[in-house]
């Protein structure tokens, strides 16, 4: 009862066949590498912008329209971060 003839497949069924390649360990490693090293430089940029942002705050020669921009980078960006977090 448990064999099904692949000719005939029972009513409402619908079958699939996929061949996969197996990955290695060296393309797993390099795949990770890639992922972390982008990761990490991402991350950086994000840091350095708010830092940026942040100086310009404290500063006390900037304008107020470059405090608003500065104000208006740092909300996307840690609504950006929150929604990384949350994976919403």
């Amino acid at each position: 009862m448990n064999h099904i003839d692949l000719n005939q497949p029972p009513p409402n069924h619908t079958f699939k066949v996929s061949v996969d390649r197996e990955e290695t360990d060296g393309e797993r490693r390099v795949r990770l590498f890639k992922d972390v090293a982008l990761f990490v430089v991402a991350l950086g940029f994000v840091v350095m912008i708010a830092g940026l942002c942040y100086s310009t705050l404290l500063s006390n020669v900037t304008s107020a329209e470059e405090k608003k921009w500065a104000m208006s980078i740092l909300s996307a960006t840690t609504g950006g971060l929150i929604g990384y977090l949350i994976r919403k």
